[in-house]
C-alpha cells in the first residue's frame, strides 16, 4: 500500500481539501483509497459525509491500541473510498501516548497489520501542528504532500516542517520522501500570490507540482454538503486543479501509474 501524508503545520492552507479531494479522484480511477482523518477537529471526516454520530471507533482507537484499522474504517459515499475518521478524543493522544510503547510508530504498525490489497493507497491527513499526532504521519508514511498557501509567511512554515522531515529521517524513517509541494488557494487578482509561487519554485525547483489550486468558493462550500468539491461541482476551476493534480501525483508515483 503507498502511504501519502498530507501535512503542514500552518493551518488554513487548504490540507484537508487536497486530501478529501486526491483522495477521491484516485478512487475514481479505480484505485481502492483509504483516507486516515488523524486531525482532532474531524474536518476530513465531515467533508466526506461522516457524521459525528457514525464515528463509533476513530483514529483515536487505532492509535491507542483499542481497534485496528479494518473495524474502525468507513465507506464513504465515494466508491473505493474508505475513511478512518476522527473525533474529539485525538486532542488528549499526544498526552496519553506519551507512555505507551513505541509511540512514534502507532500509526505505522496498525497500518502494517491491515490485510495486503485491502486498499491500494493510503492517504493521512495531519493536523496544524508538528505534534506527535504528525510524527506518527511522517513516521507511518513514505511520501509526504505540502499544500502550500500562496501567502507571505508560507515558505518560513515549509522551512520549519522540512526541518521536522529530515529529523524524522534520521531517527524514524529513513524511507520518507517528498512527494511534491502543491500551490494552494492561490488568487491571480493578488501580486503576492504569484510572488510566493515564483520563490516557492526558485527554492524548490521540481519538487512543486505544475498544477496550482486557485481560490474557489466551491471548495469551501463543498463540505457543508458532507461532498468532495469533486462530486459538488465536478467543473468548477478548483475541482479542474485537483483532477489536474492527481494526474502529476500518479505520475510521480510508477506503481499507480502502472495501475491506471
Amino acid at each position: 500500500m503507498i502511504r501519502i501524508a498530507v501535512a503542514n503545520q500552518k493551518g488554513g492552507v487548504g490540507k484537508t481539501t487536497t486530501a478529501i479531494n486526491l483522495a477521491t479522484a484516485l478512487a475514481a480511477i479505480g484505485s481502492r483509497v483509504l483516507l486516515i482523518d488523524l486531525d482532532p477537529q474531524g474536518n476530513a471526516s465531515t467533508g466526506v459525509g461522516i457524521s459525528p454520530a457514525q464515528r463509533v471507533r476513530s483514529s483515536y482507537d487505532v492509535l491507542i491500541g483499542n481497534s485496528s484499522i479494518v473495524d474502525a474504517a468507513l465507506a464513504t459515499r465515494v466508491p473505493r473510498l474508505d475513511l478512518l475518521p476522527a473525533t474529539v478524543d485525538l486532542s488528549g493522544a499526544e498526552v496519553e501516548m506519551v507512555a505507551l510503547e513505541d509511540r512514534a510508530h502507532r500509526l505505522d504498525n496498525a497500518i502494517a497489520d491491515t490485510p495486503p490489497g485491502r486498499w491500494d493507497i493510503c492517504l493521512i491527513d495531519c493536523p496544524p501542528s508538528l505534534g506527535l499526532l504528525t510524527v506518527n504521519a511522517l513516521v507511518a508514511a513514505r511520501h509526504l504532500l505540502v499544500p502550500l498557501q500562496c501567502e507571505f509567511f508560507a515558505l518560513e512554515g515549509l522551512s520549519q516542517l522540512l526541518q521536522t522531515v529530515d529529523r524524522i529521517r534520521q531517527a524514524f524513517n529513513p524511507s520518507l520522501a517528498i512527494l511534491g509541494v502543491a500551490l494552494t488557494m492561490f488568487d491571480r487578482r493578488n501580486n503576492l500570490s504569484s510572488a510566493v509561487a515564483e520563490d516557492v519554485r526558485a527554492c524548490l525547483g521540481q519538487a512543486v507540482f505544475d498544477t496550482i489550486v486557485p481560490r474557489n468558493v466551491r471548495l469551501s462550500e463543498a463540505p457543508s454538503h458532507g461532498l468532495p468539491a469533486l462530486i459538488y461541482d465536478l467543473r468548477c476551476p478548483g475541482s479542474e486543479a485537483y483532477l489536474r493534480l492527481a494526474r502529476e501525483l500518479i505520475g510521480r508515483l510508477p506503481a499507480l501509474a502502472e495501475a491506471a
